[in-house]
């Protein structure tokens, strides 16, 4: 299917390229992004997204799951291999494990089917947000590198290291390292954790838990006893500071956050 672009073209404002094969959500939602001041492009399958995206980098893709041609779990890949671009997921509802694959593989984002477009325009609001701030001096990004058990995370340069070894961390991931560089030794739910990491009020926690497990598997030295990100049993996650001479058997480490199983941590 042929991509085309929506709306009219405005200086500065920030492009959005919506992804979906159902001609009726790609218009709503290119709808309401037009009138929230975003410059909407539109693709409706895989193919077309990626030369849409090669041809016009979009600072922010909403990208269906399902799209023909090429799904939009390999989409994704191949845009984040190109750089850093935010993705927003539009997910069945149900497919719990859609989603998680498509954080997994670099989504920052998702919103499930029936979702509000008010909803998904916060969204993208707020991972756009993020982004200029991490890139254009917006809070937090003048603060002093962080360290911790070899970690260290430099808010300004948006760059992580393990024992001096760049770490490949999404938007979200070196959020959350630089959250808990900040607090060692806390416990935080994961309620906590969505509002003050991400500033959501709102929104599926299944997404904290996946975060915590991807970065776990970028800074633990073994993730599946993990020695820096410790489950607290009722409460959620703590970061251990002495993490490397810690073990697990605290009592804490190996039992399950509030709310999960022992599989999804």
């Amino acid at each position: 299917m042929e991509q085309q672009p929506y709306g009219s073209t405005r200086a500065g404002a920030a492009r959005v390229l919506v992804v979906d094969d159902d001609p009726t959500v790609a218009e709503v939602v290119s709808g309401y992004l037009d009138r929230a001041g975003y410059d909407v492009d539109r693709a409706g399958d895989g193919p077309a997204a990626l030369a849409r995206a090669a041809a016009h980098r979009p600072d922010l893709v909403v990208l269906d799951l399902m799209l023909p041609g090429i799904d939009g779990l390999e989409v994704c890949r191949r845009i984040r291999e190109r750089g850093p671009v935010p993705v927003i997921m539009l997910t069945a509802r149900g497919d719990e494990d859609d989603r998680i694959l498509g954080l997994e593989v670099g989504a920052d984002d998702y919103v499930t089917k029936p979702f509000s477009p008010r909803e998904l325009v916060l969204r993208v609001e707020s991972v756009l947000r993020r982004t200029r701030s991490a890139g254009t001096g917006g809070p937090g990004t003048g603060a002093r590198p962080l360290s911790a058990a070899g970690l260290t995370a430099d808010p300004a340069a948006r760059r992580a290291t393990k024992n001096g070894t760049e770490l490949a961390l999404t938007l979200r991931e070196f959020d959350l390292l630089a959250f808990f560089l900040r607090h060692p030794g806390r416990a935080f739910g994961r309620e906590d954790l969505m509002r003050e990491v991400w500033g959501w009020e709102f929104g599926d926690l299944s997404t904290v838990t996946v975060h915590v497990r991807r970065l776990r598997g970028k800074i633990e030295d073994d993730p599946a006893s993990p020695r820096l990100i410790q489950t607290v049993w009722g409460v959620g996650y703590r970061f251990e500071a002495a993490g490397s001479e810690a073990g697990s058997g605290t009592g804490f480490g190996s039992a399950p956050a509030s709310g999960t199983t022992a599989g999804e941590v």
